[in-house]
């Protein structure tokens, strides 16, 4: 071999080593681009899906619909059922007589009329009007005296509009005192006799209508 041939070779040997160091220096650089260029088309498809999915209607919805379900743990369009009405209470009232008087004065008078506006009379239960005199005179005649102030009660309020048959009389004569006809020296006791000529009325509530029993099976 001459000094010429040998110095060819070398020279491509050496040629070729160092297009093999530069390739090989070149390929990092060479596959981060072309992964690079591989996943940019990767992240703006997710990109794209991204968008697409905020855009579409179905997911509006579905948003929309998961706001409603937090709202309707409380609803607002249902109303908290209204507190139940105490049931109503009886009603009663002492009305004064004047002595051997057999209607009302004019105290007795406006006892009634707060009787007839008071809201159970207008419910229609049954009303009981009880007639008490005092002890001056003979047990019969007391009894005559308070049927008839119970009567004069009993009138006035079916003027005013009570139906008659919801009325009840009952003649006590001078049976239940409330104050003493009589001082402990036995002289008279005008104020005693005064509180015990009297009309006591009770107006009750309606009473409530029985709860039909299930029929048995048969």
């Amino acid at each position: 071999m001459t000094i010429s041939t040998w110095n060819n070779r070398a020279v491509r040997s050496i040629a070729a080593a160092m297009i093999s160091l530069g390739v090989t220096a070149c390929q990092p650089g060479g596959e981060s681009a072309a992964n690079d260029a591989a996943v940019a088309p990767s992240n703006a498809g997710a990109g794209a899906d991204a968008d697409g999915n905020m855009a579409m209607p179905g997911n509006d919805l579905a948003a929309q619909e998961r706001e409603e379900a937090k709202k309707s743990i409380i609803r607002p369009d249902i109303q908290p059922s209204p507190t139940p009405a105490p049931p109503a209470e009886p009603i009663e009232r002492t009305i004064p007589f004047p002595a051997k008087g057999a209607q009302p004065d004019q105290a007795g008078i406006a006892l009634l009329d707060t009787l007839v506006a008071d809201p159970v009379m207008a419910l229609g239960g049954p009303i009981i009007i009880w007639g008490h005199s005092d002890s001056a005179g003979s047990d019969a005649s007391n009894l005559i005296a308070s049927r008839r102030r119970a009567e004069a009660a009993r009138d006035y309020l079916v003027k005013k509009g009570v139906a008659a048959d919801r009325i009840t009389v009952i003649a006590l004569g001078e049976a239940r005192p409330i104050a003493p006809n009589r001082k402990l020296d036995g002289s008279d006791d005008p104020e005693g006799r005064d509180k015990n000529r009297r009309v006591e009325i009770r107006v009750e509530p309606p009473k409530a209508a029985p709860v039909p029993e299930p029929n048995p099976p048969s």
